[in-house]
């Protein structure tokens, strides 16, 4: 059985085709069915987020290209369109490559935390989905483990870097008159709470969050002292935005060029700064071309942030060093129940010789015989029987000059007295 990693992400995908493979929440049961339902896929897990849809899966011998066939088709891509983006990791590669997913070592933003959420909502998805057995369980839940300890022992999340407080940062530099610009936020997730709980910090007075669901909003709205609207009323809203930053889960945008443009006009053209967090991007990408829109996308940030990071570029190598303790331990766990089969074989086949020569025996004695001669039968029945595969298969090796087999079998079955 092979353990397999397999995606793209900010580091091997332009934004433009990770849009492509970006799994929206709603899908992703259903697609962990399919994929899980395939032959040879014994395991699978889907994680989609902004910055990389990756597959973690376990499959029989010769099904190691089945993940990504299934990627191809799912996303109805013609078949290699993605190969020269995708990245592979098979075994402990692909345990370590989750444990530094999970532990922000994998971030476009290094050590950001939101990645390991993100991670166990891919764990429950799939073990809701009946798409995960002993294996994969346990290696989600050891992730976990991972990224807890990478934290508390190491400095890899001490700085308030994330994409959130990267984006409200970026604003500042920008955006001259911060504390006094009206901003727009549209979506209601942990990114957009993240960016409102950056935004009070630095000291916006404005806030208007937008949401499809207007509840939602409120919710969020209500903790930072802002308004809440429903997504329709976003063309109005735009108007009165200095800022605006967006991170929903649509499918298509939520800004088209003829919203932002009509905008623009009732501005008369004021200067109006946009961050797309999302992928797919809820800013239509042509918006860049309207004069004072000045539009960033989640790509952009990554190039923002460098100077921030250098304290968890310090501290990743710490972290890494736990990551790659924690995938060989994993790698010996798992060696071990694989290890389990051919001992279960070995002992059934045992047993059932057993209950064979003791039924025997059982007729022997209930039919007259000495219990001596029984016990004797029994001994030298069952020692026959148990050995006799053995004998013949060490025999064979003998002939064809296999001394690798013969000095394991000699292990295996020849107590060695100095070790007693």
């Amino acid at each position: 059985m092979t353990l397999l990693a397999l995606g793209l992400n900010h580091q091997t995908a332009p934004l433009a085709l990770r849009e492509q493979v970006a799994l929206a929440p709603e899908h992703t049961s259903a697609a962990l069915r399919e994929l899980h339902a395939l032959a040879g896929v014994h395991e699978a897990a889907l994680v989609s987020t902004c910055n990389r849809t990756e597959l973690y899966c376990r499959v029989a011998p010769g099904a190691e290209t089945v993940p990504t066939d299934w990627l191809h088709r799912y996303f109805q891509l013609t078949p290699g369109r993605l190969d020269s983006f995708l990245y592979q990791h098979e075994n402990e590669a692909a345990v370590r490559h989750l444990f530094r997913v999970a532990t922000g070592l994998d971030s476009m933003v290094l050590g950001e935390p939101q990645i390991l959420g993100q991670v166990k909502t891919a764990y429950h998805l799939a073990r809701d989905a009946g798409a995960l057995n002993s294996a994969m369980d346990r290696l989600f839940q050891q992730s976990f483990s991972v990224a807890k300890r990478a934290r508390s022992e190491t400095r890899i999340g001490a700085s308030p870097v994330s994409v959130a407080f990267a984006a409200v940062r970026l604003a500042q530099q920008i955006f001259a008159y911060f504390a006094t610009a009206g901003v727009l936020l549209i979506g209601a997730g942990d990114t957009i709470e993240l960016c409102a709980r950056h935004l009070a910090e630095a000291g916006v007075k404005r806030l208007v969050v937008a949401n499809r669901t207007l509840a939602n909003a409120r919710g969020l709205a209500d903790r930072f002292h802002g308004q809440a609207i429903a997504l329709c009323d976003l063309p109005d809203a735009l108007v009165q935005a200095d800022i605006v930053i967006s991170s929903t889960a649509a499918r298509d945008p939520v800004i088209t060029k003829t919203i932002a443009a009509n905008a623009l006009k009732a501005r008369r053209h004021r200067p109006q700064f946009m961050l797309d967090l999302a992928v797919p991007r809820d800013i239509a990408a042509d918006v860049a071309e309207l004069e004072d829109i000045y539009l960033y996308t989640v790509d952009d940030i990554g190039r923002s942030i460098d100077e921030a990071m250098r304290s968890r570029r310090e501290a990743a190598h710490e972290a890494e060093e736990i990551v790659a303790l924690a995938a060989e331990h994993f790698m010996g766990w798992l060696r071990a129940i694989d290890g389990q089969g051919p001992i279960q074989k070995i002992r059934a086949e045992a047993e059932r010789h057993r209950d064979e020569v003791l039924e025997k025996a059982h007729s022997l004695l209930q039919g007259g015989r000495d219990p001596a001669e029984a016990l004797s039968f029994l001994a030298h029945t069952l020692t026959n029987k148990l050995l006799h595969a053995p004998s013949s298969n060490l025999r064979a090796a003998a002939l064809r000059g296999d001394a690798d087999l013969l000095r394991s079998a000699e292990q295996l079955f020849v107590a060695d007295d100095r070790k007693r």
